[in-house]
């Protein structure tokens, strides 16, 4: 088991957030979380990455306790976000932002030559502001910036949000190859069909609980359409 919570609870002050979250990963999987906004999506993946509070023994990471520890501390366990909206550095070229990437020195097969095979057109673009670049591009940065980490577990909310969807399968085809590799990943999407094909087993959640869970092949529409609905 690479990442495991139990009983996960999260607040936004004295609004809570996440109700008593088990989840588990195994090394090697790629897991998708799905939900109608405000479920707890990107609540439960900055918990994981202790930008919101969590009890230590809540959230276990390649058999260590982890929860609540400093975001910088995670990283360096192998633990890396990419966010919602992609967050690059506007004032960094493309390759500046993906050096920035790095800065933990987590040993590994990433480094710029690699993740300029895994997205040629960032080699072009490496001098370029990022704030120049298309917002499918912009994303295979947020994803390249990642990798440089050199991590064992890839979180990624909403990669698909307003792109085209040939760039979306481009993106996707991407983490197809480096999870083949033994990278694990949990991804958040919105598009529910694309979450299942993805990945090997689905949460749902709902108001800050799992609604449902399951192997992504076996689950059907109803159950899901329930599941993410609550009807």
């Amino acid at each position: 088991m690479l990442l495991q919570t139990r009983q996960l609870s999260a607040f936004y002050g004295d609004f809570q957030a996440l109700f008593g979250i088990d989840f588990q990963l195994e090394a090697g999987e790629i897991v998708a979380i799905i939900g109608a906004n405000g479920a707890g999506k990107s609540t439960f993946l900055k918990t994981l990455m202790g930008l919101l509070a969590a009890p230590h023994e809540a959230v276990r990471f390649d058999g260590r306790a982890i929860g609540g520890l400093a975001t910088g501390r995670i990283v360096e366990r192998g633990i890396v976000l990419v966010p919602e909206g992609r967050r690059l550095f506007p004032s960094l070229s493309v390759e500046e932002n993906l050096r920035m990437g790095a800065y933990g020195g987590r040993p590994g097969r990433w480094n710029l030559q690699e993740v300029y095979a895994l997205f040629p057109i960032l080699r072009e673009k490496r001098l370029a502001p990022s704030t120049s670049l298309s917002g499918g591009q912009q994303q295979m940065v947020a994803v390249a910036r990642a990798l440089m980490s050199n991590p064992k577990l890839l979180l990624c909310d909403e990669t698909s949000l307003g792109l085209a969807p040939i760039v979306v399968k481009d993106i996707y085809a991407a983490l197809a190859r480096v999870t083949g590799e033994g990278l694990s990943a949990i991804i958040v999407e919105q598009d529910v069909g694309l979450a299942q094909r993805a990945s090997s087993r689905l949460y749902c959640f709902q108001e800050g609980r799992v609604s449902l869970t399951g192997r992504s092949d076996e689950l059907s529409r109803e159950q899901i359409s329930h599941a993410y609905f609550g009807i």
